[in-house]
């Protein structure tokens, strides 16, 4: 039996093809199909199955498309209530092709058509060597409940409680686990950076699985949920219905700079997809800047959504069309265009530009102590509460925009996160509502406690340097 994991960095999601005999299923695909298609020629496979383990929420899927293309047939769980063709599946069912036998658990409780799809390999034994978890079981974690449309965070737990303890915990601790998604993924909390496991192992380490009864896990799933970005509820009806195909997109404008300037007035927003340092030492007033190398389409979801008109600011045409498939694979369609010439010729057209300080922890410690300044932390919720700057302002990035009231734009702000690209993020925003002086701290509250530095800890038993 042939087994292959894909795993997208920039959203944390993993995808499968599994084939025997010539024939393969394609497990949660992303949405430009192409690495399947090539895989399956290099390796004499014909796709003719598509499984999704549920209706995902962060990504659009390319089930519609890789059907299209290959006349392979769709499965659901039977409460996808799927707008096209497909067949609906409950728990025992299975498809056979060549020695590998692919047997539905119905999971719910990430969501209520959550499946799991447990793995036979017919040529090494009967019993199973592992189990495709979607977003019901992780590595040292488990999926989020709380995207379940009609039904509460607290009625999608029970049921992912019951899932997990009455069907997956009951395989052998020998089934390898291999999840839709690893650590950095929005669909769940802290995920082990591990692309697979096992059932035991998940059985002993996992955090989710220590609870002691059904209502401990409720109350621990439930509690201070990670905020839910509005684009998720857009793509799972985009999954939902089928996505359209990426050849439909239209091709990319090079606009001038002043009918970037045009645009912007009428509500586009300049995304700037460089990295923090060269974005600090020019750009385009107003832009809004995500570094293609990080987080890039997850962020411009959250923070853009998916009906703005963007124009793309990229170094070169490679990245340009990275970086247009990549919010594809989100759902962000509505890119018109890029800045023809990019920094280089906005500048010829003498332009106005834009530029941002990149401060040093060690240049912060100092300004901190010399001087009053507007100190901002992006991070989330759970790394503030394990540590951060005194003085600092708790502004997590993904709500910042609408949280800036009670910060002075005429005030000197630093900002910083954990390494340095959401801060980096986050002087735009506030750039772009008015802040005169932005710094960002390079680095990050990462460098500051390596470089010694104090900082305020609230968690019990931490050292802290000069706690008030």
């Amino acid at each position: 039996m042939y087994f292959q994991q894909f795993f997208l960095t920039c959203l944390a999601h993993a995808s499968y093809m599994i084939g025997s005999e010539g024939v393969a299923a394609v497990i949660d695909p992303q949405r430009d199909v192409e690495v399947y298609l090539e895989e399956a020629r290099q390796q004499g496979l014909r796709i003719a199955y598509i499984i999704e383990t549920h209706l995902h929420a962060d990504f659009v899927s390319g089930h519609h498309e890789l059907a299209a293309i290959t006349g392979a047939t769709i499965y659901f769980g039977e409460k996808a209530g799927a707008k096209f063709r497909h067949v609906p599946v409950r728990d025992g069912d299975r498809i056979e092709f060549g020695k590998c036998r692919l047997t539905f658990i119905e999971t719910p409780g990430h969501t209520p058509e959550s499946i799991c799809v447990l793995v036979t390999d017919l040529e090494r034994s009967a019993e199973p060597v592992a189990v495709l978890t979607g977003d019901t079981l992780f590595i040292g974690s488990v999926g989020r409940p709380d995207l379940g449309g009609l039904q509460t965070p607290e009625e999608l737990a029970g049921l992912l409680y019951d899932s997990l303890h009455e069907k997956l915990l009951k395989l052998p601790d020998a089934v390898a686990v291999y999840p839709a998604h690893g650590a950095g993924s929005l669909c769940g909390r802290q995920m082990r950076p591990e692309r697979s496991s096992t059932i035991g192992e998940e059985r002993n380490s996992n955090y989710a699985l220590r609870a002691r009864s059904r209502e401990e896990f409720v109350r621990l799933m439930t509690a201070e949920l990670p905020d839910r970005p509005e684009y998720f509820a857009r793509d799972v009806e985009l999954n939902r219905s089928g996505a359209a195909s990426l050849v439909d997109l239209p091709a990319l404008i090079a606009f001038e700079p002043d009918e970037v300037i045009a645009k912007q007035k009428a509500g586009a927003v300049v995304l700037d997809t460089r990295d923090e340092s060269d974005f600090g030492a020019a750009h385009v007033p107003g832009a809004l800047q995500i570094g293609l190398d990080g987080q890039y389409a997850s962020w411009a979801g959250t923070l853009i959504g998916l009906d703005q008109e963007i124009i793309l600011f990229a170094e070169d045409e490679e990245r340009l069309n990275e970086s247009r498939m990549r919010l594809a694979r989100v759902g962000i369609e509505r890119v018109t265009g890029y800045l023809k010439g990019g920094m280089a010729g906005w500048t010829r057209a003498s332009k106005e530009v834009a530029r941002i300080s990149q401060l040093s922890v060690l240049e912060l410690s100092g300004i901190v102590e010399e001087e009053p300044i507007q100190l901002v932390d992006v991070r989330r919720q759970a790394e503030w509460d394990e540590g951060f700057i005194r003085g600092a302002v708790h502004k997590p990035l993904a709500t910042l925009a609408a949280s800036v009231s009670d910060l002075n734009p005429a005030r000197a702000t630093a900002v910083y996160c954990k390494g340095g690209y959401r801060s980096s993020i986050a002087t735009s925003i506030l750039q772009r509502a008015g802040f005169r002086d932005v710094m960002n701290v390079t680095g990050g509250f990462d460098a500051w406690r390596a470089c010694d530095l104090p900082f305020v800890s609230p968690a019990p038993g931490s050292a802290v340097s000069s706690l008030s």
